[in-house]
């Protein structure tokens, strides 16, 4: 009986290991969270608004070319002869 009672601690003893164990992971998770939560990545306000006025800026350029005569003429000629591609 006393065996009995000896494997019972020892389960006992694994599992508290075991649950330390997970304690110590949770913590260093939780500490690595935090500590990516405080570095300084990715953009402030400010350079998302420069961002966007680029990005609208090179929208409007590209709008504009691809509107102009020229572009527009070569782009209805392209899709012209694909349709009239023979198959």
């Amino acid at each position: 009986m006393a065996q009995h009672g000896e494997a019972g601690q020892d389960e006992t003893v694994r599992d508290e290991e075991a649950g330390t164990a997970v304690e110590k992971r949770l913590r260093g998770w939780w500490r690595a969270g935090r500590a990516a939560a405080r570095r300084d990545e990715g953009m402030t306000t400010s350079e998302y608004a420069v961002g966007t006025i680029a990005a609208a800026a090179f929208a409007a350029v590209l709008y504009k070319i691809v509107t102009s005569g020229a572009v527009s003429g070569a782009l209805e000629s392209v899709i012209g002869k694909a349709l009239d591609a023979p198959f």
